[in-house]
């Protein structure tokens, strides 16, 4: 039976605005638990930023995190899947571009985020990235 990228993807994704500073979008994700979250202008996708990219694109860049906006930090360059995407679609283009999350796009608009994690636990929940993915991180 196919599986489709709806059936395991995390819905409802948390979305910032390009002009959003770089220390707004890190208690965001602080707050929320998350490790990316997609960059909107309105209903738009425009980008990806990760916890990683806020590091490696903006802090060791030497900015300041409070009046750098997260549009120079994010990804912008995204491979997108669709909600009724087959989930071998989704994986497939995660191997083809090396990438370890995804946004869902429906209608032109982002409806969700597929991750390598999400992957791990939907085939392989006793793997060490699917125990992983499931932690919740230490205070």
């Amino acid at each position: 039976m196919t599986q489709y990228v709806r059936d395991i993807m995390t819905g409802d994704p948390v979305t910032v605005e390009p002009q959003a500073s770089v220390t707004a979008v890190a208690r965001i994700m602080r707050d929320q638990d998350l490790g990316a979250v997609l960059v909107t202008d309105g209903d738009e996708l425009r980008g990806l930023v990760t916890d990683r990219d806020l590091v490696v694109r903006s802090v060791a860049e030497g900015g300041d995190p409070e009046r750098t906006t997260v549009a120079g930090a994010c990804s912008d360059d995204l491979v997108t899947v669709r909600s009724d995407d087959a989930l071998d679609h989704a994986v497939e283009l995660m191997r083809e571009h090396a990438v370890r999350r995804v946004p869902v796009v429906d209608d032109g608009r982002p409806v969700g985020i597929v991750s390598l994690g999400d992957l791990a636990m939907e085939r392989d929940p006793r793997s060490a990235l699917g125990d992983i993915s499931v932690a919740r991180p230490n205070p």
